[in-house]
């Protein structure tokens, strides 16, 4: 089959992409013709063999062979699917937007991804309202099912790389809101511990064991994975930081805590807090022995209220999201004000 070869320059909004994304976005090939066409040089990067995982940078130009129009045909989007309730729903979700990057204030209770029982998701929204992979905007990290707040999104790969490297460096400061079962003792600190994510099993000596780091794919017993104090050197082991603040008190059953983690690990915050013998209101997997204070609102009280995004030139960017309907509730029967925590976001660790 007689093939044409052409050559395109990445663009700016383009550079960090991983050079396999940045072909599917522009000819139909699927990831094995990739890879056969990276491994015998059909395919090279400023006329060098490349790999599919090569981050691409601004200029950079790709030889691609194209066999037919068919393959250079633009992937058909699939916005037209979305119906008029989910293009509302998303749009009312939206509490910033600019060309690089959008942040949704994500309800408690739905996934950021499909999965097994999953249902509505926000990924599953994204695809049906903004098309496929070229024109959607991406997820640049994950919230629990349970939690709500703050989602940063990014609407190019540059912006996603860019931001992904802020999440990773601890160039970005985050700030979440907690109702507790119980004060946490000492009323501001830092949280720093090794974490390693098991299984309960009450056959090994620690009560749990390691879920092996390498292991890929869906695992059976998933839903039981929790994190774990650890050792350091444990296969596994992360080591995770986080700042606190206790804002108010309702007596000694509750109270409302800020938080600013260093760190991005699994359950980290929810697992902080029950290492302080204390847990987060509505949290089953990480529950404290302490007891649980009668008619408040059901459902985890743990919320990303802000995001402070550092940008290149002038002040960084803070997105604030109010808090969901069950908080607001358990905050106006515990008497907590939200002006207590200061205007700005991180006033509570300043």
């Amino acid at each position: 089959m007689s093939s044409q070869i052409i050559t395109e320059t990445v663009s700016d909004k383009e550079a960090g992409a991983r050079l396999d994304r940045w072909i599917k976005r522009r000819v139909q090939l699927t990831q094995g013709q990739i890879e056969k066409m990276l491994r015998t040089g059909q395919i090279r990067v400023n006329g060098a063999r490349a790999k599919a995982n090569q981050r691409l940078e601004t200029g950079h130009e790709v030889r691609l062979p194209i066999f037919s129009t068919e393959t250079m045909a633009p992937k058909k989007h699939h916005a037209e699917k979305a119906s008029a309730e989910d293009k509302a729903f998303l749009e009312s979700l939206i509490l910033y937007e600019d060309d690089d990057m959008m942040a949704l204030n994500k309800p408690a209770g739905i996934a950021v991804q499909g999965g097994s029982g999953q249902g509505r998701h926000i990924d599953g929204l994204l695809m049906s309202v903004y098309g496929d992979e070229e024109h959607r905007p991406v997820l640049v990290h994950r919230l629990d099912k349970e939690t709500s707040g703050v989602l940063l999104l990014a609407k190019h790969p540059r912006a996603a790389h860019q931001l992904a490297d802020m999440f990773r460096g601890r160039d970005m400061d985050k700030v979440y809101w907690a109702v507790t079962v119980g004060v946490p003792n000492p009323p501001m600190g830092q949280i720093r511990c090794w974490m390693v994510k098991g299984i309960p099993d009450e056959n090994e000596p620690d009560g749990y064991r390691v879920v092996d780091p390498k292991a890929g794919g869906k695992r059976r017993d998933g839903d039981r994975e929790r994190m774990f104090r650890s050792a350091q050197g444990v296969e596994g082991a992360r080591h995770s930081i986080t700042d606190y603040n206790v804002i108010s008190t309702a007596g000694p059953k509750a109270a409302w805590v800020a938080m600013r983690p260093e760190t991005g690990r699994m359950h980290q915050l929810r697992f902080h807090m029950l290492e302080m013998n204390t847990s987060i209101l509505g949290d089953h997997k990480y529950k404290s022995r302490r007891e649980v204070p009668q008619g408040l609102a059901d459902g985890m009280h743990l919320h990303a209220r802000a995001l402070v995004i550092p940008r290149e030139h002038g002040k960084p960017t803070v997105i604030v999201a109010p808090l969901p309907p069950h908080m607001k509730q358990t905050f106006e029967q515990l008497g907590f004000l939200e002006q207590e925590a200061g205007k700005d976001p991180l006033a509570p660790f300043l």
